[in-house]
């Protein structure tokens, strides 16, 4: 599966840190080289700023550190902004971060990502945390 490229929302990759979460696997997936994350700056910042929120600025810069340094995490820029999500605009970087890696999907639990179904073209796919839990599992 190493050869599926994802973006992973912020509350995705949150909820996947925590040895006790049902998520894990997520993160361990990553960390096994099973998955390949793409992320952009604008990302990354997010991933900090959240983590730091929710538990520390230490843990959020130890897990900043680790995937970038992570050979299976993709760091790209972002130069052009399609701003497909009208809800909550602030979601449009995981969008153009997906489109611009060429990723299979956004793993994501937010319904603002739900309008990405009705435009064709650029196509993103979403898929739940839960349905791409089960994707992994599968493997």
């Amino acid at each position: 599966m190493s050869d599926v490229k994802v973006v992973l929302d912020t509350n995705v990759l949150l909820i996947s840190i925590s040895r006790k979460s049902v998520y894990r696997p997520i993160f361990d997936a990553i960390l096994n080289g099973k998955i390949q994350l793409v992320i952009s700056n604008e990302i990354l910042s997010e991933y900090v700023e959240i983590i730091e929120r929710k538990a520390s600025a230490i843990v959020a810069h130890n897990i900043a550190d680790l995937l970038i340094q992570l050979s299976n995490v993709e760091k790209i820029e972002i130069s052009f902004r399609w701003n497909l999500i009208t809800q909550d605009p602030d979601d449009n970087k995981f969008v153009d971060c997906a489109i611009a890696g060429r990723v299979k999907y956004v793993v994501t639990k937010d319904k603002h990502f739900s309008i990405l179904k009705d435009i064709p073209f650029p196509k993103v796919d979403i898929i739940s945390i839960d349905d791409f839990l089960e994707e992994l599992k599968a493997l």
